[in-house]
């Protein structure tokens, strides 16, 4: 009779002989098939449970008969009286291999098990995060054999795990004692990236936590995630307190040049955000603080710098030379984190130049560019918009200093998006009525019961999309000229046009509060909408292209922009409509990723390597893009596929019905903001391609 037999394990397909007797996580082990498990193969996780396909497996060539398998232990009888089991489950290690098995490891049982969450637009990736959890039991303390509590637990963990030459928190050993002996000598404790013991409780402990964060210059968002499962427990956001130092990135640079203790006042001020924001993640999450064992976190430079205590005047000007462009490890205490257990580690992804930054890196780390074949734009949208072009081959990025209009700021009705926050508008282009909708309230102004679903919320103001929205509809309506004038001379068709000393305004909603659209308001989002397409551009000339093949918009403002609008207004270039589409917020979602995957930390530090920077200070094709774009959709750009989707206006010469067309341009003013985004000096970079494609993965 054979003493030993052959084992299947699927989804993996992974075989191999095993001695009977041995268990089935033995033999996965040696096979090197995932399955997990906290306890130690003492029963009591659950967490390695399989099952047992029975039958004849021809493809297999083996006969996989229930007695080939061992019957319910007394451990698994625990475990199903204490937790419960269901039909069919069996905890691997306990289950011994008695003849020819075909295993199956259910999703839940693997340790790199593959996530997908397609509400926060979350790419495929394999769990396996850099924080891991092992329960051992600690030999008691024995006149015989003085050693101390804590190398009786490192030689435990040694045994039981393989886990050698380990440092201690000096938080952990302070408590050891009492965990220990609160446990029964039973203890679980986690060990950072196989090399730190940064926890210890008392007992099994099954679950930690960690958080990505996305520090915008805006807003800061972050999510709590399981760190064993992946699973997503919470999402929160809060205002970047920041904005009292300055609205924009350079005026904040300022701040700290011009004050002895700017930049410590704004580091205060973000950690105290950040402080904020974990207690609003781990209320709405039900879990203790101090269970939270792992921060990501992405940024602009600024922020990235700021957060990080660093001062960051040399980023104010050329050659704006980062501190460092390399990913950060340290722990909350360094970080002045009080909301957190000290030992909890940080990892702040890399930057990739002085104006491209660990933000940028979260979004090619969640979109994948560099691994795709198409041409693909991604454009994050914001105070300073971060921008990224190329696919496998070659792939450029760039920061182009949009300012704050496309989140609100500098507009006469602007507001965040919040409830009440106009965020939709159609304009009829014979009557030149408008229609809108607003944030909290999914009826249109012209559909019955809209009055009085948006009562409680009222009608505040116009958020970002609202306004890309309104410009664009304005500008299909004949409202706005090409060049970016609201045409007084429509002013006897509708009294939705009105005087405002020598220019004029539409007036989008009339109620408790009136909504315009003013002529300074679509100045700032030209030149900001200007900046944005000069930095895409610039990339697109430096790739030697001149489309795109896919368009991706991110950002919490970005995704709520409307492709389409966003073409017409010249946001973005021209590009087949169906290829546009929003992927949400892209380096949340990246911080996200490396959150819970150590490969994906490895492999966007290897893409960052080959960063190559291209200085565009001084960059005359910049200025020259920049004044192209000032006009809607673009003065000299083709908008083939835009036409095909919607009837574009003739191009026509700017009328202001007051001055005789004389106020078309305000040449002055588009002067220096070019003058501005040059100073702010755009950092443009190449990723040039490995030698071999998995280089990148």
């Amino acid at each position: 009779m054979a003493d030993d037999a052959l084992v299947v394990f699927t989804p993996s397909g992974r075989r191999g002989r095993a001695r009977l007797g041995t268990t089935v996580l033995e033999t996965a082990r040696a096979l090197g098939v995932d399955i997990d498990s906290v306890c130690g193969t003492r029963g009591i996780c659950g967490r390695c449970q399989v099952v047992q396909s029975v039958g004849d497996f021809a493809k297999h060539g083996i006969t996989s008969a229930p007695e080939n398998l061992s019957g319910l232990g007394a451990k698994e009888v625990a475990f199903a009286e204490r937790r419960g089991l269901a039909e069919g489950r069996r905890l691997a290690c306990t289950a011994e291999i008695l003849g020819d098995l075909v295993i199956d490891v259910p999703a839940e049982s693997q340790v790199h098990r593959q996530v997908v969450r397609k509400s926060l637009d979350l790419r495929r990736f394999r769990v396996d995060p850099v924080v891991k959890l092992h329960y051992v039991e600690v030999l008691g303390p024995d006149l015989a054999s003085p050693s101390g509590d804590l190398a009786r637990l490192l030689k435990a963990l040694e045994v039981e795990w393989g886990l050698r030459d380990l440092a201690v928190d000096l938080d952990v050993v302070r408590g050891l004692q009492k965990t220990l002996r609160a446990g029964s000598w039973g203890v679980t404790v986690a060990v950072h990236d196989g090399r730190d013991v940064i926890a210890a409780w008392p007992g099994l402990r099954e679950a930690v936590f960690g958080i990505a964060v996305d520090v915008g210059s805006t807003t800061i968002a972050g999510h709590l995630a399981n760190l064993g499962t992946g699973a997503v427990l919470a999402s929160a956001g809060l205002m970047n307190p920041q904005i009292r130092f300055g609205e924009d990135l350079m005026s904040r640079v300022s701040y700290a040049m011009l004050n002895d203790d700017g930049a410590a006042e704004m580091t205060k001020a973000v950690r105290g955000a950040l402080d904020e924001l974990v207690d609003r993640l781990v209320e709405g999450a039900g879990v203790e603080r101090h269970d939270v064992l792992e921060l990501t976190l992405v940024g602009n430079p600024i922020m990235h710098h700021l957060f990080l205590g660093i001062d960051p005047v040399e980023l104010g000007s050329a050659p704006f030379a980062l501190a460092t462009d390399g990913p950060v490890r340290t722990t909350a205490a360094a970080l002045g984190l009080g909301s957190l257990r000290p030992g909890a580690r940080a990892y702040v992804l890399p930057c990739i130049a002085g104006h491209v930054g660990a933000d940028t890196a979260g979004m090619i780390l969640s979109d994948e560019p560099h691994l795709a074949e198409p041409i693909r734009l991604l454009v994050d949208v914001g105070t300073n918009a971060e921008i990224v072009l190329g696919n496998r081959d070659r792939l450029l990025a760039a920061s182009s200093p949009t300012g704050p209009a496309f989140e609100g700021a500098q507009i006469s009705c602007g507001q965040r998006a919040a409830p009440g926050a106009i965020e939709r508008v159609r304009v009829d282009p014979v009557s030149l009525e408008p229609r809108v909708r607003v944030i909290g309230c999914n009826l249109w102004s012209d559909e019955a019961g809209f009055a009085e679903a948006s009562a409680d919320l009222g009608i505040t103001g116009i958020c970002g999309s609202g306004i890309i929205e309104a410009m664009a509809e304005l500008f299909l309506a004949g409202v706005i000229t090409t060049d970016g004038v609201i045409n007084g001379e429509l002013a006897a068709r509708t009294p939705r046009i009105v005087s405002s000393g020598r220019t004029f305004s539409y007036v989008l909603h009339e109620g408790t509060q009136r909504i315009t659209v003013t002529q300074d308001d679509v100045r700032a989002i030209q030149l900001a909408k200007a900046a944005l397409y000069a930095g895409a551009r610039l990339l697109m000339d430096n790739l030697g292209i001149e489309t795109v093949d896919e368009i991706r918009l991110a950002g919490a403002f970005g995704s709520h922009i409307d492709p389409m609008h966003a073409m017409v207004l010249g946001l973005i270039p021209d590009c087949e409509l169906s290829r546009v589409s929003s992927i949400g917020n892209a380096a949340g979602t990246g911080a996200l990723i490396a959150l819970l995957a150590r490969d994906a930390r490895a492999e966007i530090e290897g893409v960052v390597r080959r960063v190559e920077k291209v200085e565009t200070a001084v960059e005359p094709r910049f200025q020259a893009h920049f004044v192209e774009a000032l006009a809607i959709p673009h003065k000299s750009a083709p908008s083939t596929y835009l036409a095909q989707a919607v009837a574009l206006p003739a191009p026509s010469a700017a009328s202001s019905g007051r001055e005789g067309g004389r106020r078309r341009a305000r040449p002055a003013r588009a002067a220096s903001a070019i003058d501005a985004a040059s100073a702010i000096a755009i950092d443009t970079i190449a990723i040039r391609p490995a030698t071999e494609p998995e280089e990148t993965r």
